[in-house]
Parts: structure tokens; C-alpha cells; sequence
């Protein structure tokens, strides 16, 4: 598994304004960008109209496979590890949400 100290940390956000935005903010750097579903999409084709949450669905199995990926760096653990995190976390998210690549990692972790 990649480590918090190969890959740098960062803020995930969502939110439903003007659609569905998800984005990703460095926090060494401060840059922001969105977070795509096509390389999660690469992986695993839950939802190819892109991510989605508050539900146990296929966009949040998306969003949450992209999560894990993006974090951690590994498509194996990624792939293994993404239903259980989107009941965990995608699929309680209301309106808004962040989480940091701690968190992400930190459960990782736990459920090795």
C-alpha cells in the first residue's frame, strides 16, 4: 500500500451546485482541481454518467472506488476495499462533504 508519505495529503469535497462537483485540494500546494471518474471508470464501470452519494448505489461505488484510488495509489486495494467504504462513508453523506486523505487512509488501515 502507498503511504501518506509518498502520496500528499488532501481535502476531497462534493457538492450538488450547478451538478455534481467533486474536487481535490492539495494541501502542500493549495491547488484545486476536479476529481474525474475515468480513472476510476478504468478499473471498475459502476456508473459511467460519473460520481454520485447518499445512497448505496453505483455512482457511490464510483465515488468511492475513485476515493480509495486517488488516496492510496493502489488499484488492487482500491478495487477491494470500495463497497465497504461506500457503505461507511458515500453512502451517509448528505448535501456537501469533505474528507481528507487521512481519514481515507486511516480507514484503509483499520480494514486491511
Amino acid at each position: 500500500m502507498t503511504t501518506s508519505a509518498t502520496i500528499s495529503q488532501s481535502l476531497y469535497s462534493g457538492s450538488r451546485h450547478g451538478g455534481v462537483h467533486v474536487s481535490r485540494k492539495d494541501l502542500a500546494t493549495g491547488q484545486d482541481a476536479e476529481l474525474s471518474p475515468s480513472v476510476s471508470l478504468a478499473l471498475c464501470n459502476h456508473s459511467p454518467t460519473g460520481f454520485e452519494w447518499g445512497y448505496g448505489g453505483s455512482g457511490p461505488a464510483q465515488l468511492a472506488l475513485a476515493l480509495l484510488l486517488d488516496a492510496t495509489g493502489n488499484p488492487e486495494l482500491a478495487l477491494r476495499l470500495h463497497q465497504s467504504f461506500k457503505w461507511n462513508f458515500v453512502a451517509r453523506w448528505r448535501g456537501d462533504w469533505e474528507i481528507s486523505s487521512q481519514t481515507i487512509l486511516d480507514w484503509v488501515h483499520a480494514h486491511r
